[in-house]
């Protein structure tokens, strides 16, 4: 077993497997945890590991073996319990990196890109270095310029608390590209000023999408942080049903407040997904689908199913239904699959090619009697009509799937060996 390098920098050990002695992999590493000792250099005393499951715990230092650019070995005694940081406890990514510091030698401001950690001969690991992008010329002898890096001791940089947002910015700005969903991810183990920092920063349509794809109590407590106005602005950017599911795990009182400020367009989809019992149709359907009379051509249909905004599975389809064309319709008529669009002549009318032999499903069916026809049909979505034959949503595959998932399905992770519990933080 190769030895302990005497120094490691953070960003290259980010997404590193973890393995125990035997080889088996235990996860990814996520983070690394420091205490905080004033203006002395912080001390290493354990790492964040991310295993199946997403579930990410701690692994003491004294449980690392190895550490290298390429892999981390430990002794493969984890603790499964959940990490939750403690006291004076600072997480390197989450609370240092892409901070705003200002250097010692000259003032010059800088944002913090990379930390380096050194082992000390008896065996603990310090954050002796950090690597630092100048953001202003320097004064004297080492002045740099704009933008260049530097690599500094602790003592020589002063963590600036005035620097939050700016840094706040810094991340969205390096963060833009990510997907929602791995945006999500990235924020989920911030701390939470770190992360009411960033939330602060978010367009809100950004955070709508981001509140999407986050575990329930994630998506309460950051709501929450919200003022009431902001809280109900991005309840109006998400979809309904997503947004009625977050209200849902609200006390009756705030939801009712934010539905209150919302736009009573917006406000009148949310609450008529409310009034459904869970695990109905009703309950989990989008109430705003694709909907057209039989008057309108291909060409039409083809426009509306082009909107950005319309996930594939909503642009999978439109329905035909009598005026008026908001929910709850006039009488549905029937199904316009994508493929028989893409089949059809541009000026042929909808009323022409509509699939009439598609049953759609009862606004208080049960959601296996959706999950049967889905599948029965390979439907990536489908019509859900009131008692009165009137089409007031549509069940989305994904609308479905977040339903049949384990409530923290997006918490899972590819596989890896099974874990042998360990009692005790440092057990």
């Amino acid at each position: 077993m190769s030895p302990i390098p005497t120094r490691v920098f953070v960003a290259r050990l980010l997404g590193l497997d973890v393995f125990d002695p035997f080889g088996d992999r235990v996860g990814r590493l996520r983070d690394v945890v420091v205490i905080s000792r004033g203006q002395r250099a912080p001390q290493a005393v354990g790492i964040v590991v991310e295993v199946p499951g997403k579930r990410r715990v701690f692994v003491p230092m004294t449980r690392v073996t190895s550490m290298d650019q390429f892999q981390v070995i430990t002794t493969g005694l984890v603790n499964l319990r959940r990490f939750e940081r403690r006291g004076a406890e600072m997480l390197v990514l989450g609370d240092l990196f892409d901070h705003h510091v200002t250097l010692v030698d000259d003032g010059v401001h800088g944002t913090v890109e990379d930390v380096a950690m050194d082992q000390q001969r008896n065996g603990d690991w310090l954050v002796s270095k950090l690597f630092v992008r100048r953001e202003a010329p320097g004064r004297g002898l080492r002045s740099l310029r704009r933008g260049e890096t530097v690599l500094v001791d602790w003592e020589d940089a002063r963590l600036d608390t005035r620097g939050a947002t700016r840094a706040a910015t810094h991340f969205l700005a390096s963060h833009e590209d990510l997907r929602p969903a791995d945006f999500a991810d990235a924020i989920q183990e911030m701390s939470d000023q770190r992360r009411f920092e960033v939330v602060s920063e978010l367009q809100d349509e950004r955070l709508a999408d981001v509140l999407q794809e986050l575990p329930e109590d994630d998506q309460v407590e950051i709501l929450s942080s919200l003022d009431n106005e902001r809280a109900a602005d991005v309840l109006e950017e998400m979809d309904p049903d997503d947004a009625a599911d977050l209200l849902a795990d609200l006390p009756a009182e705030k939801a009712e407040e934010l539905l209150q400020l919302m736009e009573p367009e917006e406000a009148d989809d949310v609450r008529r997904l409310l009034q459904y019992d869970e695990g109905t149709a009703g309950s989990i359907m989008t109430p705003v689908p694709v909907v057209l009379p039989p008057e309108a051509t291909v060409a039409d249909a083809l426009a509306h199913v082009r909107r950005e905004e319309l996930s594939p599975a909503l642009a999978s389809a439109v329905f035909i239904c009598r005026p008026p064309l908001e929910t709850p319709t006039g009488r549905y008529l029937g199904t316009v699959h994508i493929q028989q669009l893409l089949r059809s002549a541009p000026p042929e009318q909808l009323g022409s090619i509509v699939d009439k032999g598609l049953e759609p499903v009862s606004d208080l069916a049960p959601v296996n009697d959706v999950a049967h026809s889905m599948a029965q049909y390979n439907l990536n979505s489908l019509a859900v009509v009131n008692e009165d034959g009137r089409l007031v949503g549509a069940v989305t595959v994904d609308d479905l799937l977040d339903h049949l998932l384990p409530d923290d399905w997006r918490n899972h992770d590819d596989g890896a060996p099974p874990l042998r519990k360990f009692g005790g933080r440092f057990g």
